[in-house]
């Protein structure tokens, strides 16, 4: 049986709603959006565990990747205690050149993580990894060793 609930919605109500339901259960709530307002109003308002971005499908900017974390979300984060998630799902599904940049938008998201202090970890419903894997993965996309003991 799971021990988590990953809830995807495009409205805040819904989301406050499902999150209640999940905290009752005891579980652990993982929260994803495609809508990075959206994103930071549950980090602030609601009480998840862990914050999955999915970064398959954005646009970069001209000169900067969009990796749908920022500064303002890190310090939400941190100060809330939430882990930032990494879908593993994303990163195996996508082809060669969308591939490469999704590892650049985790690598971005890595050095936020790590300059704040928060935890990061893989997430995957499709596929179960090896933690020596993940450790490995997480080493070559420039986690700190405090964030890969934890993986």
């Amino acid at each position: 049986m799971k021990n988590y609930v990953l809830i995807k919605e495009t409205t805040f109500e819904k989301a406050r709603k499902k999150i209640v339901e999940a905290k009752k259960q005891n579980k652990i709530t993982i929260f994803s959006s495609a809508d990075d307002e959206l994103n930071r109003k549950v980090l602030e308002k609601l009480e998840i565990n862990v914050l999955l971005i999915n970064l398959a499908e954005r646009k970069d900017f001209q000169k900067q990747r969009n990796s749908g974390f920022n500064h303002v979300l890190a310090k939400i984060a941190k100060k809330n205690k939430i882990i930032i998630g990494i879908n593993l799902d994303e990163i195996i599904g996508a082809e060669s050149k969308s591939k490469a940049n999704i590892l650049a938008r985790v690598r971005q998201n890595v050095k936020l993580c790590n300059k704040n202090k928060l935890q990061m970890e893989f997430f995957s419903e499709k596929y179960k990894k090896d933690k020596y894997d993940l450790k490995a993965l997480g080493g070559i996309l420039g986690m700190p060793t405090y964030m890969v003991t934890n993986l």
